[in-house]
């Protein structure tokens, strides 16, 4: 069996960017020395500005008090819209959907971020996702419609059933994409135009998984 000697620095402080880089997902140490020496060759500033995104990403990012998006303030900017129809709410599983949906330039309500979804193997469970807070809102009789915008898959599934049954009580509408979202996809990998249709061809939800 070939083994290969630990990569040697000559400096320790690229050594330390390329441990700290290679640390981000999707990305080896090789790839991290490539990123690490793109910035060296670049103007001082290019890091300088780099550096000061990423500190005000982890210290100046809140998560929205009402939809539990990311947000620079207390409530985002999509809950303060007042072109938003506030009857409407889209329940997605995390931001990257919120983002995927909103790329599609077809719905016009708020959202609700659960977190996640129900993943009994992973130990997630109702009580680790903002299901409650959904609930809340929908009791208070101001949604019309709910629409369940998490992904097709088992857990998706089980935590759409999930969410049915928690609401069913109450006098709201429940829909689900369309499937022209594949079974088995991830909402944020989903193409712009077919995610968008799903959104527009939106059918009632039955309580089926």
């Amino acid at each position: 069996m070939i083994t290969f000697a630990p990569m040697e620095y000559a400096s320790k402080f690229v050594q330390q960017a390329v441990e700290e880089i290679a640390h981000l997902p999707g990305i080896g140490r090789r790839t991290a020395m490539r990123l690490v020496l793109h910035l060296l060759r670049q103007p001082e500033s290019v890091s300088l500005d780099l550096s000061e995104a990423i500190r005000l990403l982890r210290t100046e990012i809140q998560y929205c008090q009402s939809c539990y998006n990311v947000s620079d303030q207390p409530t985002c900017s999509i809950c303060t819209n007042p072109k938003r129809d506030r009857q409407l709410v889209c329940v997605v599983e995390d931001v990257r959907d919120v983002i995927a949906i909103e790329s599609t330039a077809q719905f016009t309500g708020l959202y609700h971020v659960l977190g996640g979804k129900i993943s009994p193997l992973d130990g997630i469970g109702p009580q680790e996702l903002q299901i409650g807070s959904l609930v809340e809102k929908v009791k208070s009789g101001a949604i019309k419609e709910v629409i369940l915008a998490l992904s097709t898959t088992v857990e998706g599934d089980t935590t759409n059933y999930f969410i049915y049954k928690q609401l069913s009580a109450y006098d709201v509408q429940m829909s689900v994409l369309a499937r022209g979202v594949s079974v088995g996809d991830e909402l944020e990998y989903t193409d712009e135009i077919s995610l968008g249709r799903s959104i527009v061809k939106r059918i009632p939800f039955d309580g089926t998984i």
